[in-house]
């Protein structure tokens, strides 16, 4: 899916000419401190000198052990909050669930989960379409998804449209008006050039939203090919772990175009390394922030992919803890969740209104790095 200072110069009147005294009529010479102006105690307008004064006493200090040494402590208490989804095996939201319910283990050690909640709120969202001169197919899939994604808005949803090819545009900026997401959309035509830059736009969507406050979610709709970004996958891939309160819901187009090419005999064994690298990385981007990765064959399937990503981003539990280990050191710490039964005699069991049992899915970011957050 940015001060002023002010000064004042104070205005000196000068007193009109006066005839010079003469040298008998003259007084003694005044000491600086004597003669009107700022300084002075006498003058036309003179404010009376205020006398010096004995600074007050230094309050008595409660005693305390001699061998204390005198200093101020400040402990930086690290907070690290996760969003959770659990989803049916149909990506159906389970709702009801409660704190005890859910365990988080950081690096394999269990964590005291502090805050917790359950939130159904306004998105703030991304689009990043992946607009170049490639096969019809992968640009009609493109633009069919963004107007599907677009179509499920809400008012008080906050949506930016991104487009790349060699590099990315800002099509429109963060707003709240759907009809100026339908009208960057339709600016998206004719198509320029045929390179996908995929790791540049990410990486530089990634950059414009990091400082903004809240959860933030980043649609990327892309055959998943990169062919000529400036960025590595490896700088990428740190840019997600460095990102705060990112989740990234990855669509990769042209599924059907491929079937139909591969069952043909028109893709050789190098273009099927290509794009199995590029499901690889999408499905990697998704999985890393606690997304989804969608690969659809059908037109039909776009309706269903945005109502489960728009009930996923809309419904969500969240947790909050602080780490057992508190350095802040940069690592990378890694992050489970898991659902248990409240006496801890084992996995939650959750059932339908059948009384029957329910595989669900735990949609949780795999990690986080730890460092210092300047604000």
């Amino acid at each position: 899916m940015l001060v002023l200072v002010f000064s004042a110069a104070g205005l000196v009147a000068a007193a009109p000419p006066q005839d010079e005294p003469k040298p008998a009529e003259k007084k003694a010479e005044q000491k600086p401190d004597e003669a009107g102006g700022p300084n002075a105690p006498v003058g036309p307008i003179a404010v009376p000198k205020r006398k010096e004064e004995a600074p007050p006493p230094e309050p008595a200090r409660r005693p305390g052990p001699s061998d204390m040494p005198d200093y101020s402590l400040r402990v930086d208490v690290p907070l690290v909050n996760v969003d959770v989804l659990v989803l049916t095996k149909d990506g159906q939201f389970v709702p009801g669930l409660k704190k005890e319910h859910f365990r988080v283990l950081e690096d394999g050690v269990p964590q005291k989960i502090t805050n917790f909640g359950q939130s159904e709120a306004p998105i703030t969202a991304v689009l990043v379409v992946e607009f170049a001169s490639t096969y019809y197919d992968f640009v009609y899939d493109a633009l069919n998804a963004s107007y599907q994604f677009a179509s499920t808005l809400k008012p008080q949803d906050w949506v930016a449209v991104v487009a790349f090819d060699m590099k990315p545009r800002i099509m429109v900026d963060f707003t709240q008006n759907k009809g100026a997401i339908y009208g960057a959309l339709g600016q998206l035509r004719m198509p320029g050039f045929s390179e996908t830059n995929v790791f540049d736009a990410l990486y530089d969507t990634l950059d414009r939203i990091d400082g903004i406050e809240g959860r933030k979610y980043v649609i990327l709709v892309s055959r998943g090919i990169d062919t000529f970004s400036k960025i590595t996958l490896d700088r990428t891939l740190k840019k997600i772990r460095e990102t705060r309160d990112v989740t990234i819901f990855t669509i990769s187009t042209g599924e059907a175009l491929r079937l139909w090419a591969e069952s043909h005999g028109m893709i050789g064994p190098i273009t099927s390394l290509e794009f199995l690298q590029a499901d690889n990385q999408m499905r990697h981007f998704a999985e890393m922030t606690g997304g989804r990765w969608y690969k659809p064959r059908f037109e039909g399937e776009f309706p269903g992919i945005f109502r489960e990503i728009a009930a996923i981003t809309r419904n969500q539990y969240t947790l909050s803890y602080h780490p057992t280990n508190r350095a802040l050191d940069g690592s990378y710490r890694k992050i489970k969740v898991e659902l248990v039964a409240p006496d801890g005699s084992g996995p939650l069991k959750v059932k339908n209104e059948k009384n029957k049992d329910v595989k669900v899915q735990i949609i949780a970011r795999e990690g986080y790095t730890a460092r210092h957050v300047v604000d």
